[in-house]
């Protein structure tokens, strides 16, 4: 007697409206890195950051299309809904923030050359790319009232975003000195980020179920928490950072006065999220949706 494995096929990854939205951020994703390599002027952090982005999210999802395809997604240890709604979102801030940095950095005016055409264009669908990854975490959002993946309602997808504009504010800093006013500051974006990039960890791996106390109240406690502290650091930050001190001329782009500047708008972006978080967290908690 012979035993024959029939391997099922997920027609609907494909078919569906949110694998339409992937392949076409596949396509998107590899057509701009290839443009770029194209040009062999992609040197520097910031080139380097652009050219992996690009990557990661190409391989990232194809290997997610593969495995909803051969409906192979079951077997693995993790929750996949919020596996996907994370990366999707993850996604699409990486692409936003490669569609930013790569033009400010490599294209130059006027644009009048081959190389410039195709970095032009290589923006243009990176763009694209990251239209194609909001799309996504539109259709996998869960509605309201449904808590059945975490990391696809609003609190979850903002848990995602603070820790990715944490890892930017991180980026961005420099040597804060012996100042104990600078140092609290860093201290909170250290201490929020991984206890966001725990959340986020044990919501995937399954483990949340081991927590000792109710997720929701405990995110509810942590997310005024976290408000609180990103407020004082709001203040305290540009305070302290700018304090007799004039923008240097010229002010590169690798100039500290930029980059302090940039951590202040990132503080009041993370502040404004954990706000908004603290608001669904709560409703979600307190208001019992029919």
């Amino acid at each position: 007697r012979r035993a024959m494995a029939v391997m099922r096929v997920n027609q609907r990854a494909l078919t569906s409206w949110v694998g339409i939205a992937r392949i076409f951020a596949i396509v998107l994703s590899c057509i701009a890195f290839s443009l770029v390599a194209s040009t062999r002027i992609y040197g520097g952090a910031y080139g380097t950051w652009c050219m992996f982005t690009w990557c990661f999210c190409f391989a990232v999802t194809v290997l997610i299309v593969l495995l909803e395809l051969l409906e192979l997604y079951p077997k693995l240890p993790l929750s996949w809904d919020d596996f996907t709604s994370a990366f999707s979102m993850l996604a699409a801030l990486m692409i936003f923030t490669t569609s930013v940095v790569f033009p400010s950095t490599f294209i130059s005016s006027p644009c009048n050359s081959d190389t410039c055409a195709r970095q032009a264009a290589a923006t243009a669908i990176s763009c694209l790319c990251f239209l194609a990854y909001a799309l996504e975490v539109g259709l996998t959002r869960a509605k309201p009232g449904d808590i059945s993946s975490f990391l696809s309602t609003v609190p979850g997808l903002l848990k995602v975003f603070e820790a990715y504009v944490a890892c930017l504010i991180f980026s961005l800093l420099d040597d804060v000195g012996s100042e104990p006013a600078l140092q609290w500051c860093v201290a909170v974006y250290a201490i929020c980020f991984i206890i966001t990039l725990l959340i986020i960890i044990m919501t995937i791996g399954r483990c949340l179920a081991y927590m000792p106390c109710p997720l929701e109240k405990m995110l509810v406690g942590y997310n005024a928490l976290a408000l609180v502290m990103y407020l004082t650091v709001t203040v305290i930050w540009p305070l302290y950072s700018f304090r007799n001190t004039r923008r240097p001329n010229p002010c590169g782009a690798n100039c500290w006065w930029n980059k302090r500047l940039g951590v202040t708008f990132l503080t009041i972006f993370n502040l404004l999220a954990y706000l908004v978080d603290l608001v669904y967290s709560t409703k979600m908690v307190f208001v019992t949706v029919p």
